[in-house]
């Protein structure tokens, strides 16, 4: 039966909107509770529905990657201009004075395992508890989910234990669209992943640019937030913000392409002006050359 399921071709009805948007802001969050949903609030700017958020957990797998040697010096500077820190309870402890987020979002990656000296990062366990994640004021839990890897059970065995004590307390969940070494980054790929994990419960989903990326925003019913990947050249990592705000995503998280810019408070502040005003890339390129010469 499940070999028929992808012979008829698909229909994303690109050309309507989101159905159930009446009561509350964000997409695929019209029913959940009033907790949840002042989660999400601190999360996603109710004025424009979206959100730049700032991913510094790649030491949890990276050790110092390069830009977050010192993230006792980079945090404070970057957080003003973010609507949500992403990264873990180790770092954001030390490294994060609370006074610098307040009025922000917290997103707290509980999963965690393997380092960049094994073939497969794909093996991971959840790594904080619920009762931590409240300790932590979080709002929400970040889970790393690998679609189509060796560990793929294991992390969709994650993400529903995070999404169920989460359930229990108001806390959403958001699953991390894992790409690794050997996986697609195709169009199909990408709908076929952000779909599944969607479908387990979460509220917020964390994936990538690719083609035909409308088409992975319509098959997801709850928001998409983009991670920038690898380091690009500005003009670059401007014009692939443009390209997934204006096909649906609902925010973006553009870690590398902030943190290892050459004036990283100048390239978050380009990066608000598209997703929070609807600037075009090429406007916020020029603000970013102003700003910077």
């Amino acid at each position: 039966m499940a070999e028929n399921v992808d012979k008829v071709e698909k229909n994303f009805h690109l050309d309507q909107p989101f159905a159930n948007d009446k009561g509350f802001y964000l997409k695929g969050s019209n029913d959940l509770s009033w907790g949840m949903k002042k989660h999400l609030a601190n999360i996603f700017d109710p004025k424009s529905g979206n959100t730049v958020m700032f991913a510094f957990d790649h030491g949890y797998f990276m050790g110092p990657a390069t830009g977050l040697e010192r993230l006792d010096l980079l945090l404070p500077e970057l957080a003003p201009y973010m609507d949500c820190m992403m990264g873990t309870r180790g770092m954001m402890r030390t490294c994060l004075p609370p006074e610098c987020v307040a009025n922000k979002g917290i997103a707290l990656r509980v999963s965690a395992g393997s380092s960049m000296i094994q073939d497969d990062l794909s093996h991971e366990v959840v790594n904080v508890d619920i009762d931590d994640a409240i300790r932590m004021n979080a709002d929400c839990m970040a889970v790393q989910v690998f679609i189509g890897a060796d560990g793929q059970l294991e992390s969709l065995d994650n993400v529903n234990q995070v999404i169920n004590a989460g359930m229990a307390y108001d806390i959403p969940t958001m699953g991390v669209t894992a790409v690794g070494k050997d996986m697609e980054r195709t169009s199909r790929y990408f709908e076929l992943a952000t779909r599944i994990i969607a479908e387990m419960g979460v509220q917020i989903v964390k994936t990538y640019q690719c083609d035909e990326f409308e088409k992975v925003v319509a098959g997801c019913p709850v928001p998409i937030v983009v991670a920038g990947g690898k380091k690009l050249a500005e003009p670059d990592a401007l014009a692939l913000a443009y390209d997934v705000m204006r096909k649906g995503a609902h925010g973006v998280d553009m870690g590398r392409n902030i943190f290892q810019s050459p004036h990283p408070v100048e390239m978050a502040k380009a990066i608000r002006m598209i997703v929070h005003e609807g600037a075009t890339d090429k406007e916020a390129w020029e603000f970013y050359q102003d700003a910077t010469h």
